[in-house]
This record gives C-alpha cells, structure tokens and sequence, in this order.
C-alpha cells in the first residue's frame, strides 16, 4: 500500500510539474521514508511480538523473540564452565588449605616423636654393641630405624614449605588461559541469546510487521519494520532547463496540507540521471519534459510529513 500511494505521488508531481502554471523555483515532491528493517542473525520460532503497526517505540524498545531453549542452555554451559576455571585458576594461586595443613604438621610431629625415639634405641644399641652385648645386625637395625624416621620429618617439613606455595607458573598460566577460553564463550552465547531478541535501533513509529507468533523466520529475514524520524524526507522533480539553479546544500522552503508553518529544509542528493515523464501521464505538454530526481531533508520537525505525502519545495534566495 506504501508503494502504491507513492507511485501515485510521484505521477502526481510530474503532472504538475509539467503543468505550465508552476512558479520557476517551485517544484512538486513527495514525503519519503528510509525504513530500518530489523530481523534475527538466526532462524527460529517466533514467540512474541510486543508491537503493531503504528506503535511509536523507543530506541531500544523490543520488537520480536524468538524461541530461545538451545540458547539459554548455551549460555547456562558456559556460565558454569567458567565458574569451575576461575575456581580452578584461584586454586592454583593458592597453597592448601589450613586443614591440610594442620594435617602435614600433625604428621610431622609424630614423625619427630619416631626419630626421637630412633635415635634413643641407636643410641643405647650402639652402647651395647660397644660392651659385647648387641650384635652388629642389631646396631644396623637400629641405625636404619633412626636414618628413615629422620628422612620422613624431612619429607614432612619440605610438604609443609610447598603446601604454602602456589602451583607452578606454567599451571598457572594455563589455567589462566582456561579462564579467557570460557569467559569467550559466555560472552558469544550471551550475544547469540542476546541476537534471540530485536530490539529498535533507533526511537521511531512501526511502519510494518511481516510476520506472527508461531511462524519461522529465517536468518537475516525482517520481522518488523521501523522508521525513524530522522529518517523521512521529501523527493522533488526538477526540469531540465531548471537544473542549473538546484545545488546539493541549498535551503528550501516545505509546505504540505495541515503542516505546521515555517518548515524547512536542505537539498542533500541530486540525481544524475535524467528521467521522462512516465507514459502513464503522457499529455502533449509533458510527453518530451526531462526531470531530474533530487532529495531535501527536513530540518526541523520531519515528523510531520507522513510517506506519500504530496510536498511543494521552493528555493530560497541565497543569504
């Protein structure tokens, strides 16, 4: 319907502007919008549309959802998986617990008491060996008792020094790159998730909605169209013989039907190309008139020009 009230325009503008009664410096024209098509990066059910046609949203406002189980499940993964490396990357940084530690010590103290009590056994075997009373089997067994309680309180002492220190750095480093590895993938399942959702990307009225819960829509497919103020402006025709006096950045005036007063605005784009009067609106008059398409945006209030809409642009006089 859009399309056809603006083809309708336009053959309506070069009907006037072939008509001999028209002011040199005014020209007919129409309100065109840019619209911002807005649709998944995926494919998927559709299972809302919060808005209809002729809803004014705001920038960021929702516009469709799609199913979104896998996603959410995605991102659930990944969320614990980087939980359990930043667990594991502390760990690491980390010696072990004071429990464990305690536990190391307690052994070590009963290990002290063994080498204790070694050394004293050695000690008075030796003495009895010395007085013909211990065999030299005996002396070595004794002296084997005192050597293996003492290397077990060294062992235990060198379990304390490392239980207090962290791991070694290549461990580290590693689980440090385990970490950025799932934070990655939290985020890229974050955007997928966030890519279930259209948001508009700028404040604007809902020209259209191509689709309803309960459809597929493809990946890249629009699902609701937007136009953003900003983004409206009016399309002119100017004759040949008046192209000369047309320049990208000159000021005009815009006037329509039950427009506010005063609007105005500035040339932007003028064609290249050259365009016949459609044969649709051929007259004796028109049918050899050459036009060229040229572009002016409002500079204030471009709310108030609705696409289709016919718009008479006049020059203004340079300042």
């Amino acid at each position: 319907m859009t399309r056809v009230r603006a083809m309708i325009s336009i053959a309506a503008a070069l009907l006037l502007v072939a008509c001999d009664g028209r002011k040199e410096g005014t020209y007919q024209g129409y309100a065109e919008g840019e619209y911002v098509r807005v649709g998944p990066i995926d494919g998927g059910l559709i299972d809302a549309i919060p808005v209809k046609r002729g809803d004014r949203v705001a920038d960021g406002a929702l516009l469709f959802q799609l199913e979104q189980t896998s996603e959410v499940a995605a991102q659930t993964q990944a969320a614990a998986q980087l939980a359990e490396a930043r667990s594991t990357y502390q760990n690491l940084l980390k010696g072990l617990r004071a429990p464990e530690l305690e536990q190391i010590a307690a052994s070590r103290a009963s290990a002290a008491a063994t080498l204790k009590k070694a050394e004293l056994d050695f000690s008075r075997t030796q003495q009895l060996h010395a007085d013909g009373n211990a065999s030299k089997a005996a002396l070595d067994t004794a002296r084997a008792a005192r050597d293996a309680a003492a290397a077990s309180v060294r062992e235990l002492d060198a379990k304390l020094v490392t239980g207090k220190l962290a791991a070694r750095q290549d461990q580290i480093d590693a689980a440090e790159a385990a970490v950025q590895a799932a934070q990655a993938a939290l985020d890229q399942a974050n955007w997928r998730l966030a890519r279930r959702e259209g948001h508009a990307p700028q404040a604007g009225t809902v020209e259209d909605v191509y689709f309803r819960v309960g459809e597929f829509a493809s990946a890249a497919q629009p699902i609701v169209s937007v136009l953003p103020p900003e983004n409206i402006k009016v399309r002119f025709f100017v004759p040949e013989p008046e192209l000369g006096r047309v320049h990208v950045g000159d000021k005009v005036t815009l006037t329509c039907d039950d427009c506010p007063t005063g609007l105005t605005g500035h040339i932007r784009f003028i064609s290249t190309q050259a365009e016949f009067t459609p044969p649709v609106i051929y007259s004796e008059q028109s049918q050899s008139k050459l036009v060229y398409m040229a572009e002016a945006w409002p500079d204030a209030k471009p709310e108030a020009f609705h696409p289709g809409q016919p718009v008479r642009v006049a020059l203004q006089a340079a300042e």
